[in-house]
C-alpha cells in the first residue's frame, strides 16, 4: 500500500528534449488560488528553459483577493489599492512538471508562493496552508497520505452555450440514474476514455470511472497519494477535464448541487502513516483494529468539523447538498461503513483510513486536507477520547448538525480557537472575508427561484 511518484511526471532534462524535438512548445505556470482553480502564465517552453527555470516567475498578489468573477475585493490584508497591489512569486515545484492533459504540446508546472521582498511564503495560499498541516505531522514523524473522489455532472450542451443559457434546460449526457451502470457509462465513453488516458499521461494513476445518481453524473477515480500532491493531481484534473469535454463540444460541472436530485460529492480519504511508511492506524489488538493513535485523530475530526466546515463547504450553493436522503451528510456523526454519518471509517489494516463526506465537488482540495489534518491532529495533542460508532441511519439522529449555511459556518470560523491556533490569525481572517464577500453578493443577487414564485403570483 506505499504511494509512490508515478513514472510518466516529468524531469527538466526529458522537457527539454521534448522541447528540443519540437513535441512541447508551452510550459503553464500555475498556481492554485482560493477558489480551487488553477491560475498563472503560458510560456513559450524555450523561454521556460533558458530563463524562468533559473529567473523565477511573477503575478500580481491580487489574485488571492478576488471573488470567483475575478473581481478585486476590498478587505483583504494582503492585497489592496492601499498596498498598490504588487506581485509574488510563483516557486517552481518541479516535482509537479508533468504534460498538460488535454494539451498534447503543452506542459505544467505548479508553484508555492512567496513574497517578493524574500519574507517568506504567502501564508492564507492554498498550498502554503496545507503545507504547514503536513509540516505539522512531520514534526510528530508522521506522513499524510490523501485520496479525492470527485464527481462530475456532463452535459451535451457547449459551455458556450450553457452560458447563453444561463445554465437552464442543459440536456445531460445521460437521461437517468446511472449509478453504477456499465451501459450508462459506455454513452459517453469516448470523453470518459480520454479523461482517463490524457490523466493518466499527466502523471496521474487512474483507478477508473464509474456513474452516479443524477443524471449525466460521473466520477473518475484516482488512487491515494501524498497529501500535497493528491491536491495537486485533483486541481490539474478539474482543469483538464474540463477543457477535454470542451473540446468535444460538450460541457461539465463539478458544482456542489446543480440542481434539486443528488449534487456532486468530493469524499475525501485520508490516513496518517510513520515516516518510514509504517503503519500508525491500525492496530490489530485494539476494538476494530484502530490504533490508540487513529482513535485520537478521528475524535478530533468529529470536535473540530462544525468549526472548519467552511474548509469542506466553502461556497454558498455548498450548503443546498446538505439533504437527508441524499448520500450527503447532515450529522456530524462516524460510523463504520456508514454512508449516513459525516466520517466514514474503511478498511483495514494498512488501508484502515477516514472518508471525510462533507465536501463537494466545489472544495478546494487543499484547504479541506488542511482541516482535516488540523482537526485530527488536535485531537492527538488533546488526547480526545473516541466516541462509540454510530449505527443506524444518521439522518435521523440526534446528532450535532452539520452548519446549513455559509453564514453560520463563518462566524463558526470565526469564532474557533482550534482554527486560529492552526492556522494563524490572518488565515482565518482572511477566508473568513472570501465568504463575506461570497455572502453579499448572494444576497444582492435576484435568483431564478425568487421570479419563478413571485413573478405572477405575488
Amino acid at each position: 500500500m506505499t504511494a509512490t511518484p508515478p513514472r510518466s511526471m516529468l524531469t527538466v532534462e526529458a522537457l527539454t528534449a521534448l522541447v528540443d524535438g519540437g513535441e512541447v512548445d508551452t510550459v503553464i505556470v500555475a498556481f492554485t488560488d482560493m477558489q480551487g482553480r488553477l491560475q498563472g502564465k503560458r510560456l513559450h517552453a524555450q523561454y521556460f528553459l533558458d530563463y524562468a527555470l533559473h529567473q523565477g516567475v511573477e503575478g500580481c498578489n491580487y489574485l488571492l483577493a478576488v471573488d470567483v468573477e475575478m473581481n478585486t475585493v476590498a478587505g483583504y490584508a494582503i492585497s489592496s489599492w492601499e498596498r498598490g497591489y504588487g506581485d509574488f512569486v510563483m516557486e517552481l515545484d518541479l516535482s509537479t512538471l508533468r504534460y498538460t492533459p488535454g494539451d498534447v504540446r503543452s506542459a505544467t508546472v505548479q508553484c508555492d508562493l512567496t513574497w517578493i521582498d524574500g519574507s517568506g511564503p504567502v501564508r492564507p495560499s492554498p498550498r502554503s496552508v496545507l503545507r504547514a498541516q503536513v509540516e505539522r505531522a512531520a514534526a510528530s514523524g508522521w506522513t499524510a497520505h490523501a485520496g479525492t473522489e470527485l464527481e462530475l455532472m456532463l452535459f451535451e450542451d457547449s459551455f458556450e452555450t450553457a452560458w447563453d443559457k444561463r445554465y437552464v434546460d442543459l440536456q445531460p449526457a445521460n437521461r437517468y440514474n446511472i449509478d453504477y451502470s456499465i451501459l450508462g457509462g459506455a454513452r459517453v465513453e469516448p470523453l470518459l476514455r480520454e479523461i482517463r488516458n490524457e490523466m493518466h499521461r499527466a502523471g496521474m494513476v487512474v483507478e477508473g470511472a464509474k456513474g452516479e445518481c443524477n443524471f449525466g453524473q460521473h466520477e473518475v477515480g484516482f488512487r491515494f497519494d501524498e497529501v500535497v500532491r493528491t491536491c495537486d493531481n485533483h486541481v490539474v484534473y478539474k482543469e483538464g477535464a474540463k477543457q477535454i469535454a470542451a473540446r468535444q463540444g460538450t460541457s461539465l460541472t463539478f458544482m456542489a448541487k446543480y440542481n434539486e436530485r443528488e449534487g456532486n460529492s468530493c469524499h475525501i480519504h485520508l490516513s496518517l502513516r510513520g515516516a518510514d511508511g509504517s503503519m500508525v492506524f491500525a492496530d490489530d489488538s485494539r476494538p476494530g483494529g484502530h490504533s490508540e493513535l487513529f482513535d485520537h485523530f478521528l475524535a478530533g475530526l468529529l470536535a473540530s468539523a462544525r468549526e472548519l466546515t467552511y474548509f469542506y463547504a466553502p461556497n454558498i450553493n455548498s450548503y443546498k447538498r446538505f439533504a437527508a436522503g441524499s448520500f450527503a451528510p447532515t450529522a456530524i456523526a462516524w460510523g463504520t461503513d456508514n454512508r449516513t454519518c459525516a466520517l466514514r471509517v474503511v478498511g483495514h489494516g494498512p488501508s484502515l483510513r477516514v472518508e471525510n463526506r462533507l465536501p463537494g465537488g466545489d472544495v478546494n482540495p487543499y484547504l479541506a486536507t488542511a482541516a482535516m489534518l488540523a482537526g485530527g491532529l488536535y485531537g492527538i495533542e488533546h488526547e480526545l477520547a473516541l466516541e462509540p460508532p454510530f449505527a443506524g441511519n444518521a439522518y435521523e439522529s440526534d446528532k450535532e448538525r452539520v452548519p446549513t449555511t455559509l453564514a453560520e459556518a463563518r462566524e463558526l470560523l470565526l469564532g474557533s480557537e482550534l482554527a486560529r491556533a492552526a492556522f494563524g490569525d490572518d488565515v482565518v481572517e482572511h477566508y473568513a472575508h472570501a465568504a463575506e464577500v461570497e455572502i453579499a453578493a448572494f444576497n444582492a443577487a435576484v435568483t431564478d427561484w425568487e421570479r419563478v414564485r413571485g413573478f405572477e403570483r405575488l
